[in-house]
């Protein structure tokens, strides 16, 4: 499920999932839309994850990124911040997301890097700053989570 393979993870969070018995790799990936889309996560914990996407594949009739495929890579990305900092037993679920889209990619890879804004006992909010190759702002988003334990869901 999503690309995984490549992520890497801080030794504590290793340390705090290992008891857990879920594949760590798997449970952060980008799922089955993001599998569909080639992101890949590539560096996560609650203080920063970072991802990338293909603009190919991704785009909208006009041969531009399409909008929603930056929206999908900064989710995954908050999503994945969020699902870290509420550590194992809990979920943590979007509630809101806000993109704004700056420029158009045409071609080549776009990287997100995740940042949190809040990370309190019950949401997490996330920044997250999708740029081009040549390191130029291409979306700025901001998604806010819902923790809840995992017996809930």
């Amino acid at each position: 499920m999503g690309e995984h393979s490549k992520t890497t993870f801080p030794q504590e969070i290793l340390d705090q999932w290992a008891d857990s018995g879920l594949d760590l790799g798997a449970l952060f990936s980008a799922g089955h839309l993001g599998e569909r889309m080639s992101v890949t996560v590539v560096e996560a914990s609650p203080e920063r994850v970072v991802g990338t996407m293909p603009v190919e594949g991704n785009t909208q009739p006009y041969g531009l990124l399409h909008g929603g495929a930056s929206a999908v890579l900064a989710e995954t990305l908050g999503s994945v911040g969020a699902m870290l900092h509420g550590g194992p037993g809990r979920i943590a679920v979007g509630v809101d997301l806000n993109c704004t889209h700056h420029r158009g990619v045409r071609s080549g890879l776009v990287t997100g890097v995740a940042t949190p804004v809040h990370r309190g006992r019950t949401t997490a909010t996330y920044e997250i700053v999708v740029t081009d190759e040549q390191d130029k702002r291409v979306c700025s988003a901001r998604l806010t989570c819902l923790l809840r334990d995992a017996q809930e869901a």
